[in-house]
């Protein structure tokens, strides 16, 4: 089973975390911020992942620290589940429409972190949400998980519909990284040998 259960705890934030990589789509999640909520839940959705995510946060001051800290813990349970990722294709990618706006995401769990993102919000504001704090949590995710992320709104009007095409694309490219190759023979997929 490629599972982790991750908590992180600080003076702003309490977060539980648990992934199953190899799941159903079966979610339990719990932020506090209810829009933030809807596009975790397409993460675990889309991607076939069991999750688990429960957050206590200071969301008397502002949803920061929340989003920020659900990233952080949200990579640290996938680069725990993918171990030392033998067998896994590695690298994945997905294009997904929602409406009028187009959302695409390319990972490679390449163990060097790195986040590129192109949303070209049509506001400020999505869901009660800055939309900086969607980027922070793509980019804290990315950190914390050791994978090279790129994200771009292709277009779009509507701040909804592009965050929700972002995390859809999230949840099926990273469904496609993480799934065994049979091919690899439990091989490290890296002309290295190591990720």
């Amino acid at each position: 089973m490629r599972t982790a259960l991750i908590e992180r705890k600080t003076k702003e934030t309490e977060i539980l975390v648990e992934v199953n990589l190899d799941g159903s789509g079966k979610y339990e999640i719990d932020t506090g911020i209810g829009f933030f909520d809807h596009m975790l839940i397409q993460i675990a959705v889309h991607g076939l992942f069991d999750l688990v995510i429960k957050a206590q946060g200071d969301l008397d001051i502002d949803a920061h620290h929340t989003v920020e800290d659900c990233g952080l813990a949200l990579g640290s349970a996938f680069d725990q589940a993918l171990g030392d990722k033998r067998g896994i294709v590695r690298i994945g990618s997905a294009t997904v429409p929602m409406d009028e706006a187009l959302g695409q995401v390319v990972v490679d769990l390449s163990g060097r972190p790195y986040a590129v993102i192109d949303a070209g919000w049509s506001s400020s504001m999505v869901g009660g949400l800055h939309t900086t704090l969607l980027e922070h949590f793509f980019e804290s995710f990315a950190s914390a998980a050791k994978v090279n992320l790129h994200v771009l709104v292709q277009y779009g009007r509507d701040n909804h519909h592009m965050a929700e095409s972002l995390f859809k694309a999230l949840a099926r490219a990273l469904g496609m990284a993480v799934k065994i190759d049979p091919r690899r023979n439990q091989n490290i997929p890296s002309s290295k040998e190591s990720l």
